[in-house]
């Protein structure tokens, strides 16, 4: 047990009580009680019914094509994640993203289809929010994811070359439209061919979609989505 939890006992980040779990500020019963995703789509991640298999896909991925190899979310976007990262990003609780990443990297190490990429990319900010915001959630959310995998992180790789409105609120279509060409790799190639994308929300899947094509573009041949959380309204 490291020192500090030694000297300061862990609060649950949830609920207020004793932290219980390990390198974790949770206690046992928030942390089992977490709104985990069962069987899903493979490539975007919908949460599927039936008897669903590790690499079922949906029926809208089926019928279009996508850069985006994998999707793999650890929880649905429900209490208390979605309580959890809106701290992160709005009310700046920075301490939040360890939770996250920890718990993103547990469920990763989990999934029978996971296998290390060469690097992980965060979803990158425009200049004008980042100054707003004084960081990337996804950044802080991915340093980490990466650590505990033991896999690089390049928050550099990519560039948010074009400002764009906050995506909440704005249909599938709306969505789509507001990222496009809104990316571009900060090298000519990218210099891996495993790379995987991190996020702290996929909602339509716009934004990492758009980002895939740009990877792919610049020379990516397996590209998967990682994300804290699946919106599925």
């Amino acid at each position: 047990m490291r020192v500090l939890d030694r000297l300061i006992a862990p609060t649950c980040i949830v609920c207020g009580l004793p932290g219980e779990v390990r390198g974790l500020d949770l206690c046992a019963s928030c942390l089992a009680e977490l709104p985990t995703i069962g069987a899903a789509c493979a490539r975007c991640a919908w949460p599927l019914t039936g008897g669903a298999s590790s690499d079922t896909v949906c029926g809208r991925c089926l019928g279009r094509r996508s850069a985006i190899s994998a999707t793999r979310c650890a929880y649905s976007y429900a209490w208390p994640i979605d309580h959890l990262l809106r701290a992160l990003k709005y009310r700046h609780v920075l301490t939040h993203a360890r939770v996250l990443g920890t718990l993103l990297a547990d469920r990763l190490q989990r999934d029978p289809g996971y296998g290390p990429p060469d690097l992980v990319c965060p979803v990158p900010l425009g200049p004008a929010r980042y100054a707003e915001r004084g960081f990337n959630q996804s950044c802080e959310i991915g340093r980490f994811v990466a650590a505990r995998l033991g896999v690089p992180m390049r928050a550099d790789l990519l560039a948010r070359v074009r400002e764009t409105p906050e995506q909440v609120g704005l249909a599938r279509a709306a969505r789509r439209r507001n990222v496009r060409q809104a990316f571009a790799v900060a090298s000519q190639t990218v210099g891996a061919r495993r790379v995987a994308i991190l996020d702290d929300v996929v909602t339509t899947g716009s934004t990492v979609g758009e980002i895939a094509r740009v990877l792919h573009r610049a020379g990516a041949t397996r590209i998967e989505v990682w994300a804290v959380a699946r919106a599925v309204h």
